[in-house]
């Protein structure tokens, strides 16, 4: 249990991860401190196999309320609200009473009572007085979807029970990366992509409706590598893509699915005759899934990640280069290479003007879309950046009023590293103006890295380190005994995750005290005012 109040932790015998004495409960910045409110794991007896075969990713999913069904349901549920995740918890551990009715529920809406219905393919239950089946549940709110070994587990956000709601094993391989589409169209909102190559998409709510360890009604695609069977590194929907999603893997390709496709045909695509050179094929036939491929690289894609209106998708590999492509036009706009090592990590400001990118150098850089280059560097982090995130709430607190962003928040971990970037006091004068630099940050030099814009379609090599600006992290501290493997922001919190897949949820200044009668709404109210702009986090491809 976390008492935020007197900034101590207890913890009780049966809890799995006890807290580190030199982990502090709150972090510093100058607007305040973060203040830790509440951890997520997953309980260890469970897990099938190490950890160190994959590195946990969350993927944050807002679930909207689902449309009144024709039939009533009862509106009062024989335990409380809190009790009922608590519950939900206990049934799949084996601990709840079967011949009980379920009220699944906590802090996400109230609760519902849950019929005893058997479903056929559940393989949690053995009759039908265990298995739980309602389709009337609605299941809104705020959940956390994190993978940890062979399973993936679901949490409510909202509910400070450490424990998750929901387990999902998978016999043969590992998940390795998800994503939800809060804006999907029909149920299918969760996509799942495995070691082994397999992707599945699936309904969240559907999930949370049945009580077994196994997926139910997912559709299923590249089954059993017929596609390309290297492990998926990375899945993302396409905004705006009307059920599309592309998925990357280790052997440098991705490929373009639309999920309503059953992928009839044949799926083949032609060799790729140079694997340095970007290229695209499309499928052959009309009902053929995937409808295209895309070979980006020699060797591992390690992350993906779309511009928030859709028109570019930046990534990141191996090879240690940045490559944003043009997603309608299926052109390579820009690119470059980092200072050393492989890139594990990439993420788009919601402007769309700047992209960060992490790896194995220890450095994040800052890539500007308008020069096509790299417009500053952070240094800080004593091991790899596997996780980056532009904080789009976090609002400057010298804003010109026009509505212009003239300072981003972001933060990198490894450990937590949080940065403030004014990009006027960085770019303008180094560009434009003679040489000395930005008065704020360290100088670069005017060199031929600022003469021009880089010309579109190519790669640029990793400029000299003293040609770009340097800017030093505002707040590094130690969050985690485990290395960090990703952070979200919300409008009330931090989240940061270790590889390890132990969450901790951190409440920005002024939130917990305001909120503390009434926690469990805090933050899924943070979700309502502004589209989900890092709903995922991790970098789960590269191997360590």
């Amino acid at each position: 249990m976390i008492n935020t109040a007197n900034g101590t932790i207890s913890t009780s015998s049966s809890s799995a991860n006890a807290q580190s004495p030199g982990l502090k409960t709150y972090f510093k910045t100058p607007e305040g401190r973060y203040k830790l409110h509440y951890e997520k794991t997953h309980p260890s007896s469970l897990l099938h196999y190490a950890h160190g075969k994959t590195v946990t990713q969350v993927t944050l999913a807002h679930l909207k309320e689902k449309p009144a069904p024709s039939t009533p349901t009862s509106s009062s549920s024989s335990y409380s609200a809190s009790s009922g995740v608590r519950s939900a918890a206990a049934r799949w551990l084996g601990a709840g009473n079967g011949s009980r009715t379920l009220g699944f529920a906590g802090g996400n809406g109230g609760s519902k009572s849950i019929g005893s219905t058997s479903r056929i393919g559940s393989l949690g239950a053995s009759s039908s007085s265990n298995s739980i089946n309602n389709m009337n549940f609605d299941g809104k709110g705020t959940y956390l979807i994190f993978n940890v070994g062979d399973a993936i587990f679901i949490s409510d956000l909202n509910s400070q029970d450490k424990d998750p709601i929901k387990s999902i094993n998978f016999s043969n391989s590992n998940p390795i990366c998800h994503a939800f589409d809060q804006d999907a169209k029909d149920d299918h909102d969760l996509l799942i992509g495995l070691n082994s190559g397999d992707v599945y998409s699936v309904s969240l709510r559907q999930q949370l409706q049945d009580v077994g360890k196994k997926l139910v009604g997912a559709q299923h695609y590249n089954k059993d590598g017929s596609v390309n069977n290297s492990r998926c590194t990375g899945i993302a929907w396409v905004p705006g893509g009307d059920g599309v999603f592309m998925v990357a893997h280790a052997d440098g390709n991705m490929y373009v699915y639309e999920k309503n496709k059953e992928g009839a045909g044949d799926s083949s695509f032609p060799v790729v005759k140079d694997q340095t050179q970007f290229s695209v094929s499309h499928a052959r036939y009309s009902k053929s899934n995937p409808i295209a491929r895309w070979h980006v690289c020699q060797g591992s894609i390690n992350s993906i990640a779309f511009s928030h209106d859709g028109a570019y998708l930046a990534t990141v590999g191996r090879d240690g280069y940045l490559r944003v492509f043009d997603y309608s036009k299926e052109q390579l706009v820009c690119g470059g290479k980092s200072y050393y090592g492989a890139l594990l990590c990439c993420a788009w400001s919601m402007d769309g003007k700047y992209i960060l990118t992490g790896g194995e150098d220890d450095l994040v850089q800052v890539w500007s879309m308008e020069d096509r280059k790299v417009v500053a560097w952070g240094e800080g982090h004593n091991s790899w950046v596997s996780g980056v995130a532009f904080d789009s709430y976090w609002s400057s607190p010298n804003s010109d009023g026009t509505g212009e962003t003239v300072m981003y928040r972001f933060g990198s971990v490894g450990q937590l590293l949080l940065w403030d970037l004014e990009m006027d006091e960085i770019v303008v004068p180094l560009r434009r103006c003679p040489p000395g630099g930005s008065p704020t940050y360290s100088t670069g030099s005017q060199s031929s890295h600022w003469d021009n814009i880089s010309p579109l379609g190519t790669l640029q090599p990793a400029p000299s380190i003293r040609d770009v600006p340097k800017v030093s992290p505002l707040v590094a501290h130690r969050v985690h005994n485990e290395p960090l493997s990703g952070l979200i922001f919300t409008q009330e919190s931090v989240l940061t995750v270790c590889r390890e897949g132990n969450i901790k949820i951190w409440m920005r200044p002024g939130v917990g005290e305001s909120h503390s009668s009434n926690s469990e709404t805090v933050l899924s109210n943070s979700l309502k005012d502004k589209p989900f702009v890092s709903s995922k986090i991790g970098s789960s491809s590269y191997k360590q």
